[in-house]
């Protein structure tokens, strides 16, 4: 179990997908279909739709949040993003979405020592007080 903190909180669950390299989702994930299309990312052409997206934190483009508040809105966004560093581009895009149709995902933050322990492709449990936890 980690507790992260929750920036926008929720709960969900999904199975993990965790890499080590930023994203901006400005050019980098297709809001159409929930793919990755960043041809240099590590995670090209992984669909991250309802999956529990773990990443240091978004790269760039001020345009991400309406790339995540996009695909919010059309079903494809990840169950929910977890940041090292808060990103406040993505956070932004995720607000909005509540704001608009009622509907947003968890955003949280943890320890960057603790990225290591995520276990990937495992179903994780995000609680509203920012608890992340598995089964073994």
């Amino acid at each position: 179990m980690i507790l992260g903190q929750s920036i926008v909180p929720g709960e969900t669950t999904g199975h993990a997908v965790v890499t080590h390299e930023p994203l901006s989702f400005w050019g980098g994930y297709d809001p159409k279909t929930g793919e990755v299309v960043d041809r240099r990312h590590e995670l090209s052409g992984c669909n991250l739709v309802n999956r529990i997206f773990v990443l240091p934190t978004g790269r760039g483009s001020s345009t991400a949040s309406a790339i995540l508040l996009e695909s919010i809105r059309n079903g494809t966004a990840p169950a929910a993003i977890i940041f090292t560093k808060t990103d406040p581009i993505l956070t932004l895009g995720a607000i909005i979405a509540d704001e608009m149709w009622g509907r947003s995902i968890p955003i949280l933050t943890i320890r960057e020592e603790d990225l290591d322990n995520i276990p990937e492709d495992r179903e994780l449990r995000i609680t509203s007080d920012g608890r992340i936890d598995w089964d073994e």
